[in-house]
């Protein structure tokens, strides 16, 4: 038994085994949310324990891709309300340029081995990249010089990074490419990218969420050749990040509509009503306790709910009922026959089943 570390790999793991690679719809996109745990020494930001919602889009090497995932996780952060946000970039390049780097790496670090922390040491070995990303030894000399994997990308790379850049450009969305920027985990190549919180008082450790491109994890672990990207963050940190900003979440549930009904015939029609506009996606409800008037709409005002309809006896005859919409308190008469419409108009269609 083990403890998750974290999400990719286990999603690319169900991936593979429930033979998702062969669904005609592609590429997948799929979601998480889960608990994972890490062996380092907690402080502020950094748990042992910790929640985290993450991405993979998995079947498309496309570099659009890769900026309609970041745009994602930007997005997740800004309709939260938060603004002090810094998008970093870097390209990790392919197999071939990752290569190159990596003896460049060990040549510049092989004279300060013995000056390293015993993790980077390690690391010199088994992957020098990830001395880039050392906590401990950041402000040591050799890193202020280590060689810039932008120097060291290939044609395809160096196009594939531009392409990525230029999708990130028409999206409006600002970045600042980092050559020392690399992910903790070793299948990542070609984009890396990671979110960061500058929000004043936010805490040492400022990055909010990461990601980035992982062709050939799938192969890893027993599935066909299939590209991959995606992004993970962590829910305690985004927390602190609202905090900071001094920002709130607007936890009211609203429904979009109660049905009022008084008398018998009504409250007949009530229940055929909320069936229709359940099936039309209109989020509805309807009293079933038997209560006044009065009672109901007490009750859709605990609810949030955004619409009233009225059905009395008189306007089932009429065949003309009330819609009142409760931020307002505007009312229109509305005829039975177009009560659907009417209220998919104003509250929007909310999936295709509407």
């Amino acid at each position: 038994m083990t403890l998750r570390p974290e999400g990719t790999a286990p999603v690319v793991r169900a991936y593979v085994q429930n033979k998702i690679y062969g669904a005609p719809i592609q590429p997948a996109k799929l979601f998480y949310f889960g608990q994972m745990f890490r062996y380092e020494r907690p402080q502020q930001g950094r748990m042992r324990q910790l929640n985290q919602f993450g991405v993979e889009v998995l079947g498309s090497a496309d570099p659009a891709v890769d900026a309609e995932v970041i745009d994602l996780a930007m997005s997740c952060y800004q309709e939260l309300g938060l603004t002090s946000l810094k998008l970093v970039i870097n390209s990790l390049g392919d197999t071939e340029s990752r290569q190159d780097y990596r003896e460049a790496l060990v040549e510049h670090f092989k004279p300060h081995v013995h000056e390293l922390c015993k993790d980077c040491q390690v690391r010199l070995e088994d992957n020098p990249m990830r001395i880039l990303d050392c906590k401990t030894d950041r402000d040591h000399p050799a890193m202020q010089t280590a060689p810039s994997i932008l120097d060291y990308l290939n044609e395809t790379s160096k196009t594939y990074f531009e392409q990525v850049k230029a999708h990130l450009d028409l999206m409006e969305i600002p970045y600042v490419v980092d050559q020392n920027l690399v992910r903790g985990l070793d299948y990542y190549n070609h984009t890396a990218f990671e979110i960061m919180s500058e929000a004043e008082g936010f805490g040492a450790i400022t990055t909010l969420s990461g990601g980035g491109r992982y062709n050939g994890l799938v192969e890893d672990l027993g599935g066909p050749a299939t590209p991959g990207m995606g992004f993970a963050m962590g829910l305690e940190r985004l927390i602190m990040a609202l905090d900071a900003e001094n920002k709130s979440v607007d936890r009211t549930e609203h429904l979009e509509c109660l049905v009022v009904s008084v008398g018998e015939k009504a409250d007949q029609a009530g229940v055929k009503l909320v069936h229709d506009l359940r099936k039309a996606g209109v989020q509805t409800d309807k009293d079933y306790l038997g209560r006044k008037m009065k009672g109901q709409f007490k009750a859709a005002n605990r609810l949030n709910a955004k619409y009233v309809v009225i059905l009395g006896e008189e306007e089932i005859e009429k065949e003309m009922v009330p819609v009142k919409d409760m931020i307002t308190g505007e009312q229109s008469d509305v005829a039975l026959e177009n009560v659907i419409k009417h209220l998919k108009k104003i509250v929007g269609v909310r999936h295709n089943g509407a």
